[in-house]
């Protein structure tokens, strides 16, 4: 079942969160709870991605991100993500999410988040998003623009630009 209740309560305290630019880092903070958890006792693979869907949220209300989207009529999917686990996220556990945006191309907003326990990382994302309107991208240039970002700068790590080099060369449709 979606954390409806994460949900709201992630965004009224994004909303009453101090606002931050479009390249911070924010932090969301949470416990593993038994709903979350596995037939192995840790913390299942889909309600990983799901949580990281909250930072996201976050991330988006605290930029002011979500209002340009609503005021717009726009949307925002995922078309791509690479995950990586290194560590068991246990029942109880107090996980510190963190989100940003590692960078962006005329089409893409890629975003990067971890999930960290006792300052160890357990996990990591990298996203490909776009903001869609009336069943098409929208150009990252308007999407900027209608937030009122220009010159914004953003250093892609070599990493950043490997992945999405190799995207390109991934076959589309799939086999099998």
């Amino acid at each position: 079942m979606y954390p409806f209740r994460r949900l709201i309560t992630s965004i009224a305290h994004a909303a009453l969160s101090k606002p931050v630019e479009f390249s911070s880092i924010t932090e969301t903070t949470f416990l593993c709870m038994p709903w979350d958890i596995d037939i192995f006792l840790e913390m299942n693979n889909g309600r990983i991605l799901t949580l990281y869907d909250l930072g996201r949220f976050n991330l988006s209300v605290r930029t002011g991100f979500s209002k340009i989207l609503k005021q717009n009529s726009w949307g925002l999917v995922v078309a791509g993500s690479t995950i990586r686990y290194r560590k068991r996220v246990k029942m109880f556990n107090r996980v510190s999410m963190r989100t940003q945006v590692a960078g962006f191309d005329e089409k893409w907003i890629y975003v990067a988040q971890s999930m960290w326990i006792k300052d160890q990382p357990a996990s990591s994302v990298l996203l490909r998003t776009a903001v869609t309107g009336k069943g098409k991208v929208v150009p990252t240039e308007k999407v900027l623009a209608a937030m009122k970002i220009s010159n914004l700068q953003i250093q892609q790590s070599d990493w950043l630009k490997s992945w999405v080099a190799s995207e390109e060369m991934r076959p589309w449709p799939p086999s099998p």
